[in-house]
């Protein structure tokens, strides 16, 4: 399937996954992330219902703290 992650055009090799399994799938490992779904906040407690499909438009941010 063809998705936009932070504004690049990628190729998974699947029909549909979860917000969770993206995040392992990119290896993404911060703990504080910032997820959306073409524009639209996604919950971390929703990241294992929310289904990415075809064409869609998805935000991973990793916020970093510090003083």
């Amino acid at each position: 399937m063809q998705i936009t992650i932070n504004n690049r055009p990628e190729t998974i090799d699947m029909d549909t996954i979860t917000f969770s399994e993206l995040i392992k799938y990119k290896n993404y490992s911060f703990k504080m992330l910032v997820t959306k779904l073409n524009g639209k906040l996604v919950k971390k407690e929703d990241r294992d219902h929310i289904l990415i499909n075809e064409g869609d438009n998805v935000s991973v941010i990793h916020l970093i703290s510090g003083g």
